[in-house]
């Protein structure tokens, strides 16, 4: 049965001094962590950033595309040619605002019949708007592009066995 040995505080000391003898050897050693942490946040933050700014792009992007399919639909189900404008504009409003996206829409709708809504004819709805790219300082916006523009173009067909308005030839 071995005996236990005690060891004494000389040899505990010289211990410690093969230790430090061995990390001066080795000076990177336990680096590789700080070095990790700070090339990863340098990297990391900028990656952030433009996933952050592709996804509200791609949000503003469905929303404008939705805004004038929409507006397309409430303008020409609508019972008068008084009243197809502004459902069209409270549709394509209603579409933004469901996508949370709150730089104002630019609409304008092209009739190619008169009246517009006449059976099977096409009204064309182009729906644009411009994305402010976020954390863009004043001083840096002159010389970025501090918004991206989105445009979209939807065109919807009267219904052919649709009823002329009341009051319209």
């Amino acid at each position: 049965m071995p005996v236990p040995v005690r060891v004494g505080a000389h040899a505990e000391r010289m211990g410690l001094v093969d230790r430090f003898r061995a990390l001066r050897r080795h000076p990177e050693e336990g680096r590789a962590i700080v070095e990790f942490v700070f090339l990863g946040v340098l990297l990391l933050v900028p990656l952030i950033y433009l996933v952050f700014t592709v996804a509200r792009v791609q949000g503003a992007s469905f929303a404008v595309t939705n805004a004038a399919r929409e507006a397309g639909r409430a303008f020409v189900t609508a019972p008068s040619e008084a009243e197809a404008e502004a459902r069209a504009r409270a549709a394509a409003a209603l579409a933004m605002a469901d996508f949370g996206v709150d730089e104002p829409l630019s609409l304008t709708i092209t009739c190619a019949a008169n009246p517009c809504l006449s059976p099977d004819a096409a009204v064309e709805i182009r729906a644009s708007v411009d994305v402010t790219v976020p954390l863009i300082p004043d001083a840096v916006a002159g010389s970025l592009p501090a918004s991206i523009h989105l445009d979209t173009t939807q065109v919807v067909t009267v219904d052919r066995f649709a009823a002329l308005p009341v009051g319209e030839p």
